[in-house]
């Protein structure tokens, strides 16, 4: 989907921004002799940017613009390396908050929905991206933050709570408790929106069904702006973007190429009227397509498929090539299974083993279920791993993101 010229206009501003900030990006273009471009060509000879570039740029490298303007910093949620730190201007978050606003219109939220918000706030921008969504949409914002799930179900029931808002793994784990508790008859959600990490068909149904909920997957990361930048709709698929706010491309991952709509790569993102810390064709390592054609909903935005991971995600077991969604995927097909999984690689004896631990009731042989799993990984992806059979309940849950592959080989 090439640049439009109008994008190319709003980019064009950045880039201006960018040169007289003299952030690193603008230094880029002064030493490639680049003030503008005016052709869909010209655009995508731009460097790209990365999160190596955003690190380097620690604290306030990254401001755009006079200081006096910025009102408010986030950094990234990574545990890794030196953080990434963004300004806002004032109008960065209220842009920021219109987009949200838009996404909760996008899931058929409304002003008399009562938004349950449990991801974290401080410098992460998850809860507060939530927040000022619901007050910007004007439904009431019952801000409770991440843990102490007495407490949330509490509030769940006694707020009357419609919509909840977390982690794809704190989702499940109240889902789980609701269940264990028997009080699915006093919670009144109808809607849930979903972010922050990646999750999978079976994940998705058993928290749909355990809440009794219609989910959405929203799409944001703190470097442009922070969750709200897309969210799927009624037809579940794929995630509609705000084309007015970021363009966005796929790349392959090698070589940093464009590829066609339709084709699976990373999403490459340049922020259109961000004025904090704009970014030009900014890696995200997020593995997804764009979709070609309208979505049936009938919005006119383009959208881009579930994300299935990072490419950084990539494991290395025994010389073969192995993403965590090629799991999911195999595990799809055994139904006596939950969606909780973990993956445990070590360096026994010489060579990398896989333990893939699995959860499932008490009806199954436990022997039987494993080697069968063992064999289809054999099959499809050309190693066999130790795969253990627990009964549900045992892998940890987690009130913010799950921990499902461990490398151990580096410990």
């Amino acid at each position: 989907m090439d640049i439009t010229g109008k994008q190319l206009e709003l980019v064009n501003g950045r880039i201006k921004a960018l040169i007289e900030a003299g952030s690193f990006y603008g230094k880029k273009l002064r030493e490639a002799g680049i003030s503008s471009v005016s052709t869909p060509e010209e655009f995508r000879r731009l460097p790209f940017s990365d999160k190596k570039d955003l690190r380097e740029a620690y604290p306030l490298g990254l401001m755009s613009v006079p200081e006096e303007r910025i009102v408010r910093i986030h950094s990234s949620s990574g545990t890794t390396g030196v953080p990434v730190i963004i300004p806002y201007t004032a109008k960065d978050v209220d842009d920021w908050a219109e987009m949200f606003k838009r996404c909760y219109e996008t899931a058929g939220i409304t002003a008399k929905d009562r938004i349950q918000i449990t991801p974290g706030y401080g410098l992460w921008t998850a809860g507060i991206g939530f927040q000022y969504g619901a007050e910007k949409l004007g439904a009431m914002a019952i801000p409770m933050g991440p843990g102490n799930t007495e407490k949330q179900l509490q509030f769940m029931q006694d707020m009357g709570s419609t919509v909840i808002c977390s982690t794809s793994s704190y989702a499940l784990l109240l889902a789980e408790e609701i269940q264990k508790r028997g009080i699915r008859d006093n919670i009144k959600l109808r809607k849930g929106v979903i972010g922050s990490e990646r999750w999978g068909p079976k994940m998705r149904e058993t928290i749909s069904n355990g809440l009794g909920i219609q989910l959405y997957d929203i799409y944001g990361l703190t470097e442009i702006y922070g969750p709200g930048i897309g969210i799927s709709c009624d037809e579940n698929d794929g995630i509609h973007y705000w084309d007015d706010y970021i363009y966005l491309e796929i790349v392959d991952p090698s070589t940093g190429e464009v590829l066609p709509d339709g084709q699976w790569g990373e999403v490459v993102i340049t922020t259109l009227l961000k004025e904090g810390a704009p970014l030009i064709r900014y890696r995200t390592h997020d593995l997804s397509r764009i979709i070609p054609g309208k979505c049936r909903c009938g919005r006119c935005y383009p959208r881009i498929d579930t994300v299935t991971g990072r490419t950084d995600d990539m494991m290395k077991i025994k010389g073969v090539n192995v993403f965590p969604a090629q799991i999911e995927e195999i595990l799809r097909d055994f139904p006596e299974v939950s969606s909780e999984y973990q993956i445990r690689i070590s360096h026994l004896d010489g060579k990398d083993t896989m333990r893939l631990y699995v959860e499932t009731n008490g009806t199954v042989d436990f022997v039987d279920l494993s080697k069968r799993i063992a064999s289809t990984v054999k099959s499809r992806i050309g190693f066999t791993p130790l795969v253990k059979v627990v009964e549900n309940g045992v892998l940890p849950r987690s009130e913010k993101k799950t921990a499902r592959v461990i490398d151990e080989r580096y410990d």
